[in-house]
């Protein structure tokens, strides 16, 4: 039997990955909240506190798009990321905590 069909994209382990076009809506959404955070952090205005709450979004896609990726350097810095967020959201809505 003549088998040309191409398999799954697999990791060293032979575990099946998710295809890097199906990971790429995470990746762009990442990439746009985290400069829509920063934009808003940067004017220095009352909205500027909603830019944590635009970094913590761009932390939950970036953190999807790194995990199905496997890139886990990227995960972790993530993780921290997202507790730094975590930490100005709070600040920024609740400052006297």
């Amino acid at each position: 039997m003549d088998d040309h069909t191409p398999s799954a994209p697999t990791d060293c382990l032979g575990t099946p990955t998710p295809t890097l076009a199906r990971s790429r809506p995470f990746e762009w959404t990442g990439c746009a909240l985290g400069l829509i955070g920063a934009g808003l952090l940067a004017l220095n205005t009352e909205a500027s506190r909603y830019g944590w709450i635009a970094f913590l979004a761009a932390n939950v896609a970036a953190a999807i798009f790194a995990r199905r990726i496997r890139a886990y350097g990227l995960l972790l810095q993530q993780i921290g990321f997202f507790a730094t967020s975590t930490l100005g959201f709070i600040r920024a809505f609740w400052p006297h905590l």
